[in-house]
């Protein structure tokens, strides 16, 4: 499971760019002791934007293929770890051709591509990898001998162009600082712009949340910074439209029910003669009730009866621990909006089993369990 930050967001990010151009899975399990490619794409037919709209990534992903980003310069283990993923599902997608009586030819089986932040000569001479020699493909990708079905991407060897900027924002430093400052310059109506620096201001959420920061770490919250302050102030912003949106509603709310507790009220006035504070207190319990019901019990239930029901002291503490508890779940369910973009029904399952636990025991979950393993462990009411 993905626990890294930038393991995390780098999924997420390529997910969000290559979903209209085709179906994409991350962590996806190949066979051969079960390990995880970080992302399988396979193109569509017919996609939802053009493959040009994203470049240099665009062009890589004309083809069914593999894409493994790190953080750091990859080991040459590390790097035949990802061909032996490759090769594990060359071996999975011709086995399902032969039940299926189909063929496959070597170039319908995926490539795969690894993105790097730097590539050293040392990686690249001893792969023998070499860049395409068409210069169709330009600097910094390096291509291993053809039937490797393998290429390197060295992403700070690439050129500062509006071809490389969406695999720019995978890199590091100066490198990743640029880039970013490249997508807040865009145009505020950009297709891409909005989504991609939520997600940039999410991995910081998530590298801040850590323990012991390193000064990588720091750097990094620094060169995420203005995609954080742009998500920050895009949420303040759609938090004040919905709060005048939300002000009117509950106004014609207030109203209608102002206007029910003066009937109930003048009821009360009538039916004891007088309405002390002990028979006030109970007023607002009763406006919860359906007007048949609440009409019946007003004339029904003695004063001495509706206090006993209704009276302050019978409800104060429930009604307290109820606003608590919506308050928690409101600031859990915006925490993990933030962190995985989306809130769907699966992870809401769990947050009623997180709002049991101690307050610093549920931000240390929330802000290190990934997806999956918040759903594992604290899910189970969904899927019972």
């Amino acid at each position: 499971m993905t626990r890294q930050p930038h393991d995390q967001f780098a999924k997420q990010y390529l997910a969000e760019l290559l979903a209209p151009l085709g179906e994409v899975e991350t962590s996806r399990d190949v066979v051969s002791e079960v390990r995880q490619v970080d992302v399988w794409f396979m193109p569509a037919s017919s996609p939802s934007i053009e493959p040009q709209n994203l470049g240099l990534l665009g062009k890589m992903a004309s083809t069914a293929c593999l894409l493994e980003p790190f953080r750091n310069a990859p080991t040459p283990v590390e790097i035949r770890n990802c061909q032996l993923k490759l090769y594990a599902l060359h071996g999975e997608l011709l086995r399902k051709a032969r039940r299926e009586q189909n063929s496959v030819s070597e170039a319908d089986l995926p490539r795969l591509w690894i993105l790097s932040p730097s590539i050293s000569s040392r990686l690249v001479n001893g792969f023998g990898a070499k860049l395409d020699a068409s210069g169709s493909w330009g600097t910094g990708i390096y291509f291993l001998p053809e039937f490797q079905k393998t290429a390197l991407i060295g992403i700070n060897q690439l050129p500062v162009t509006d071809e490389t900027l969406w695999l720019r924002l995978l890199g590091r430093d100066a490198v990743q600082q640029q880039a970013i400052d490249e997508l807040m310059a865009l145009p505020q109506d950009h297709p891409l712009r909005g989504n991609i620096l939520d997600l940039l201001a999410n991995w910081r959420v998530n590298v801040e949340g850590r323990d012991n920061l390193t000064d990588e770490d720091r750097e990094l919250l620094m060169n995420l910074s203005p995609a954080y302050q742009y998500w920050r102030e895009k949420t303040l912003q759609e938090g004040k439209q919905e709060g005048r949106q939300e002000g009117r509603q509950e106004g014609k709310r207030q109203g209608r029910l102002e206007e029910r507790r003066q009937m109930v009220e003048s009821l009360l006035k009538v039916r004891f003669d007088s309405l002390d504070e002990e028979l006030s207190g109970a007023i607002a319990p009763m406006l919860q009730l359906p007007p048949q019901e609440l009409t019946r019990l007003l004339l029904t239930l003695s004063r001495e009866e509706l206090i006993e029901r209704f009276g302050y002291g019978s409800w104060r503490e429930s009604l307290l621990q109820e606003v608590r508890l919506e308050e928690r779940r409101q600031l859990v369910e915006n925490f993990l909006k933030v962190r995985f973009s989306s809130l769907d029904e699966e992870l809401s399952g769990a947050i009623a089993p997180l709002l049991n636990l101690p307050p610093e025991e549920l931000t240390r979950l929330l802000i290190t369990l990934s997806r999956e393993e918040l759903i594992e462990q604290f899910g189970g009411e969904l899927n019972e």
